[in-house]
């Protein structure tokens, strides 16, 4: 095993009690695990309405034994972000970061467009991606909103735009070897541009399938995450899991 990546996303903190003990009950698990994970990435809405205070409580949470790399997605404020969760002054301007776990290359992207449910690599990311990636370097490529349809209405509704800029990105760049996303609520597995595309479940609440009844948001499922495993094939394996009370 080269390398064990955790992933959780969309914790949506809104200073509910509900919110605050699943995402809790979620950190609470991963740092009791008998072989802690090299990192912990959470892709996007870690704040529900974007506020400072939210971000000062996530910044509670997700204090660990294990570097943790976030984005953000739809419902987080770039500005809010940087200032109460990374600690940098407010700016406007994408929240793009590289990191260096294990040997391999994980870039938490910023694919907002604030205002819109809809994501976008925008020309300012996408170079940025461009210029970090090193073709010596194995790489993971993380953001919010999946590229793909993922088959139902809500989700679908608001995915990533001009998907193709990033299908020529993985083209000029195989050393990357997959992509993990949010936003959906739902653990899914699909393919885009030749790689694995893993899709982690949320934290807050659980999207319902369409064949799985009229009500798209199942509040009553646990709060789930993922489990990926980097190989020294470079191999991506992923498991997922739900965390009980």
């Amino acid at each position: 095993m080269r390398l064990l990546l955790a992933q959780i996303s969309d914790l949506h903190l809104d200073g509910s009690d509900r919110a605050t003990r699943r995402a809790t009950q979620v950190m609470d698990h991963l740092r009791a695990l008998p072989r802690l994970v090299d990192a912990l990435l959470v892709t996007g809405d870690i704040a529900d309405h974007g506020e400072e205070a939210e971000y000062e409580e996530a910044a509670r949470i997700l204090d660990a034994p294990f570097p943790v790399l976030t984005c953000p997605g739809n419902h987080d404020v770039r500005a809010a972000y940087r200032k109460a969760l990374l600690g940098r002054p407010p700016a406007d301007e994408p929240v793009n970061e590289v990191h260096h776990i294990g040997g391999v290359a994980i870039l938490m992207c910023d694919a907002t467009i604030p205002g819109r449910d809809e994501g976008r690599l925008d020309a300012e990311t996408l170079t940025w991606m461009h210029d970090v990636l090193d073709p010596d370097t194995p790489a993971l490529i993380a953001f919010h909103q999946p590229p793909v349809e993922l088959h139902h209405p809500l989700p679908d509704s608001g995915r990533l735009e001009s998907p193709g800029d990033l299908a020529a990105l993985l083209d000029a760049h195989p050393q990357v070897v997959g992509v993990l996303t949010g936003h959906a609520h739902t653990a899914a597995a699909s393919m885009f541009g030749g790689r694995p595309l893993i899709v982690g479940p949320a934290v807050t609440w659980t999207l319902r399938l369409p064949w799985e009844g009229d009500r798209p948001a199942d509040r009553e499922q646990p709060p789930g995450l993922a489990f990926h495993i980097l190989d020294d094939d470079l191999r991506l394996t992923t498991h997922y899991r739900v965390v009980l009370p």
